[in-house]
């Protein structure tokens, strides 16, 4: 985390000062909320968001065609579409728009909005927006048409249209999470009128090829956002972004709160010296054990526990290193290093995965509040098979598998590995150091070395294939099982390169499971990979914990039975919902 220098340090000592006198005017219209992260905000166009950092403000200024009710994340209901009819056994969708909707500049909602968003989407689709689950319900391909050359105008143009008011979408196949995908803040509606007048694609087939693969980061409509939300942007800069209340907003649920002001301040310090005083309501606190420290208890301070976690985590165990990697050693199984295809065995994996101290990672970093999963999806989650026992905590047996492993090699030679974590992350960092102990205690010829990599480099996709081990998580773009499973189990999910396990039975059970409407089977499907997951020792799976924040107990409109995870704020709900006393 880099230093603050004086010149932030002023300018985050005015803001706060700013918005210490707004706090001061308690209640209704005027009052102002005061939020405080580490993190800055990439990005304002949804087009592109793929980060909670933005998301959280791009949820509260755009809005979706449908959304999740309430605290469910299995219930979809209308937003800015009234309703929708499936057909063409669910592959063709036909949307009902809301009549009456104003963008933030005064222009009418239209099909034409939701149409141009659609497309516009499917055209960008770069690797920083979560684009690519929109065009494998829509196209067949998570590609862009600079990767994928049977990407046409004509795909696109008929996967999605309107007709007269109604918005209709055309699917290659069944897409079970079709409509939790739709409930992803990425799929905002712009105001296309807007967009077009400030320099974005113009939405025809005679410019769209050079719109392919575009970055929106910066785009015009990040700095001149228009949605439909209950607020609207400001003003933004390197350390703050402010939005005010949308006076024309149509929903029934008109803002209480007039203005939001997001800063910027990187030191934890600071941002909770700021919140113990009232001059923010809501902060990143640093997790647990600091909210346990040195905020419960405290005078204005509210906290709210137990609430659903919604991310997996686990350490991959890669099947086929690539060639100069320097995790693999002397490359041999002769104590100074390990093949490429060290985590091929199975007995390998099984005892890296009985060696992992979960009890005690659960009682240092969890403070008790962790349970065991036996799989790398939220037990929250539909599919999630709560029968089948987690991979325990267990010396013994992690001692048999490693005497098994390479046919007795790898007990009689030893190894030397070396695995990654994010560096700063100090929750990784026990994690690794929990099992080199546990490992390293079973022989002494084994050897894990830990080694501190910066996130970027550990998510390069040209350093990805070189990583022996790494811990990495999920977070879902859509309320979906096939989100986390295809993810993290499929031969080409995203962490196929980390695994390399090419598992052809998973792959068949993870296809069929997301061709298919019927939960039942799903459901079913889902049981059989966990079990196979588990028998073939793929991750080492992390414990799951409740989710906890805090907030001023001046905010009123949270509580668990509003929370909903989905929601990128750190309340679990928008905005508008929020009133201060």
């Amino acid at each position: 985390m880099k230093n603050k220098t004086l010149s932030a340090v002023a300018l985050a000592t005015l803001t706060l000062t700013l918005a210490a006198c707004n706090n001061n005017q308690a209640g209704g219209a005027d009052s102002t909320l005061v939020i405080q992260q580490s993190a800055d905000i990439p990005t304002l166009d949804p087009g592109t968001t793929y980060d909670t950092s933005s998301g959280q403000v791009v949820e509260n200024m755009y809005e979706t065609l449908v959304g999740y009710q309430g605290n469910s994340i299995t219930e979809v209901v209308p937003v800015l579409a009234t309703e929708w009819q499936a057909s063409n056994e669910d592959r063709e969708y036909r949307f009902t728009l809301r009549e009456g909707v104003k963008f933030h500049t005064g222009n009418d909602f239209t099909c034409a909005d939701a149409e141009y968003t659609f497309r516009r989407n499917l055209v960008t689709n770069t690797a920083d927006s979560g684009n690519w689950f929109l065009s494998e319900s829509l196209l067949g391909t998570p590609s862009n048409a600079k990767d994928d050359t049977s990407i046409t105008w004509a795909k696109i143009s008929s996967a999605v249209k309107c007709d007269g008011n109604t918005l209709v979408f055309t699917l290659p196949a069944v897409d079970p999470a079709f409509l939790t995908k739709l409930a992803y803040i990425g799929q905002g509606i712009v105001d296309s009128k807007h967009a077009k007048e400030i320099g974005e694609w113009d939405g025809t087939e005679a410019t769209w090829k050079d719109a392919v693969g575009k970055d929106l980061m910066g785009s015009a409509l990040s700095k001149q956002p228009s949605g439909t939300g209950a607020y609207k942007l400001q003003g933004s800069d390197a350390t703050a972004t402010t939005l005010t209340a949308f006076d024309g907003y149509w929903g029934e649920d008109k803002p209480k709160i007039t203005n939001v002001i997001l800063q910027k301040v990187p030191e934890q310090a600071a941002r909770i010296q700021a919140f113990l005083k009232g001059d923010a309501d809501f902060i990143e606190e640093g997790g647990r054990p600091i909210i346990s420290a040195q905020l419960t208890g405290k005078p204005g301070v509210s906290v709210i526990d137990d609430l659903p976690n919604t991310t997996a985590s686990g350490f991959s165990m890669n099947q086929q290193i690539a060639a100069g990697s320097g995790a693999i050693g002397s490359g041999k199984l002769d104590g100074q290093g390990i093949p490429a295809d060290f985590f091929k065995d199975a007995d390998v994996r099984r005892g890296f995965v009985a060696s992992f101290d979960v009890p005690t990672y659960i009682d240092q970093v969890q403070e008790g509040k962790g349970s065991p999963r036996n799989f790398l999806l939220p037990d929250s989650f539909p599919g999630y098979d709560s029968n089948l026992e987690a991979a325990q905590f267990d010396p013994e047996l992690a001692k048999a598998a490693f005497q098994r492993a390479w046919g007795g090699q790898v007990w009689d030679k030893g190894f030397t590995v070396s695995i990654s974590y994010r560096a700063g992350s100090q929750t990784q960092q026990t994690a690794m150091e929990l099992l080199k102990k546990n490992v390293e205690a079973l022989n002494p010829k084994f050897r894990v070395n830990i080694v501190a990599k910066e996130w970027s480099e550990l998510i390069d996709s040209k350093n990805v294939p070189k990583e022996a081990m790494v811990l990495g998580g999920w977070a879902p773009d859509y309320a979906d099982a096939d989100n986390f499973v295809s993810t993290f189990y499929a031969s080409n999910g995203y962490y196929g390169p980390r695994l390399n396990a090419n598992d052809a039975q998973m792959d068949t059970w993870i296809k069929e499971a997301r061709s298919t409407t019927d939960t039942a089977r799903r459901d079913e499907l889902y049981a059989q990979i966990a079990k196979r997951a588990l028998d073939e020792a793929y991750y080492i799976v992390m414990p799951a914990s409740p989710n906890v924040f805090t907030y001023r107990d001046t905010i009123q409109g949270i509580s668990d039975a509003t929370y909903n995870p989905m929601i990128a704020f750190t309340s679990g709900t928008y905005w508008k919902n929020l009133s201060k006393e």
